[in-house]
């Protein structure tokens, strides 16, 4: 399977938006490691949680 994302877009766990936008920091299969603003690394399985890319981040 195809995941569109690769290290260093953004985005947001929509079963967990409280986590905040999350830095995709490395994608290993369907293991991404990502690094989100209110709760630091964690690893998301891609087959379960449909991540949403964040556009136009604004730092």
């Amino acid at each position: 399977m195809q995941y569109d994302l690769e290290p260093g877009n953004f985005v947001i766990n929509p079963l967990e938006k409280e986590w905040g936008i999350g830095q995709v920091q490395s994608i290993i299969k369907n293991k991404a490691t990502i690094n989100f603003q209110n709760v630091g690394k964690q690893v998301v399985n891609l087959d379960n949680i449909k991540l949403e890319k964040v556009h136009n981040e604004q730092k």
